[in-house]
């Protein structure tokens, strides 16, 4: 069994607000907090949490976060790991691992300057690099999944390094292995292996293709691949703006149903489906919503449906963790009774549930 180093770890004095480290600006405070600037400090904290069995919840970039309001008993470990290595070759690409504390944006925009092709369509999303392979992160024709080629993690269950290659990671749409096993897997660093070029991988999604003027299937540059996708984002309040209460959100709340045939067959004619190619159909969660009565704005409270975009439920100044509950409950029993049609939340519920 490969015991833990213990690297120093920075206890932070006085404790912090979850509402402080979390795009949907919400959580009651923590006492017992630890910031881990390299790996060692890292797995050193949480593996001394779970020797004490002290329950932990583990915060990067807390852009996939809804935590309750009352206070966290929890230790909570910020990562703050950094670092960025690479190997690139004419004939291999460009492999390049990443701490999983790094900023996931910075890394695409690095990406882009660099000639790295493959994620050019995933910028602007909040969060860590650490986090992208538990969801599968995913947007406008691209997701991790097709470009990464290792994920290291520690194994709390049996306190040692892992390593998954790619086909070993469970990757489905907006989940992994390390989502079907909540709290088991803690990723130190992910590997990518992105092709050299100037243009980006060809186009997968029909809203990017015509905004680059393009036909899905065609290759625009790096830059400009980029560029739209922050445009397209940012009208969509997308992109993070401490400015914008349509930005303090955790991204799209619900993920696109997948359904059966015979369930798809039952929604109304004109309802979105998108064969996934194991006999399942996806439908659009936004479609959904808007058809079962909630539009953008929906909300009598702090907590409203986004004004640009009907997936995001956001905190519009003083809402509570409990006010944007309540409103993805009313959503998700809409949509329920109107089609029949269970959403599932894509945040991580911390001490609450729906």
């Amino acid at each position: 069994m490969t015991e833990p180093a213990t690297g120093p770890t920075t206890p932070t004095a006085g404790g912090v607000r979850l509402a402080d480290l979390t795009t949907l600006r919400v959580g009651g405070p923590a006492s017992d907090v630890v910031q881990a600037t390299d790996e060692a400090a890292l797995v050193g904290a949480v593996a001394a949490a779970d020797a004490d069995g002290i329950p932990v919840l583990v915060v990067a970039g807390g852009s996939n976060l809804l935590v309750a309001d009352e206070p966290v008993a929890d230790r909570v470990v910020l990562v703050r790991t950094r670092g960025v290595h690479v190997e690139a070759d004419r004939c291999g690409g460009a492999y390049v691992s990443v701490a999983a504390g790094e900023d996931w944006d910075e890394l695409v925009g690095r990406a882009v300057d660099a000639g790295w092709v493959g994620i050019e369509a995933l910028a602007g999303i909040p969060g860590s690099v650490g986090a992208t392979p538990v969801q599968n992160v995913g947007a406008y024709g691209q997701e991790v999944a097709q470009t990464i080629a290792t994920v290291r993690t520690w194994d709390r269950g049996q306190r040692r390094q892992r390593t998954f290659a790619n086909a070993d990671c469970g990757f489905g749409y907006r989940t992994s292995r390390f989502k079907a096993e909540p709290g088991r897997f803690l990723v130190l660093e992910v590997t990518f292996q992105l092709p050299l070029g100037d243009l980006g991988a060809p186009i997968g999604y029909d809203q990017l293709a015509r905004a680059l003027g393009a036909d899905p299937g065609q290759r625009r540059p790096l830059a400009d691949v980029r560029a739209a996708v922050l445009a397209l984002r940012a009208g969509k309040g997308m992109v993070l703006d401490s400015g914008d209460h349509d930005t303090w959100s955790a991204g799209s709340f619900f993920t696109n149903p997948l359904l059966s045939s015979d369930d798809a067959d039952r929604l109304p004619a004109d309802a979105p489906r998108w064969p996934t190619g194991d006999g399942r159909v996806k439908t659009s969660a936004a479609w959904l919503i808007e058809h079962a009565g909630f539009g953008r704005g929906h909300g009598d409270g702090p907590a409203k449906i986004s004004t640009k975009h009907t997936l995001a439920l956001t905190n519009r100044g003083a809402a509570t963790s409990a006010d944007l509950l309540a409103l993805a409950r009313e959503v998700r029993e809409g949509v329920r009774a109107t089609f029949g049609v269970e959403l599932v939340n894509e945040p991580v519920l911390v001490n609450c549930s729906l």
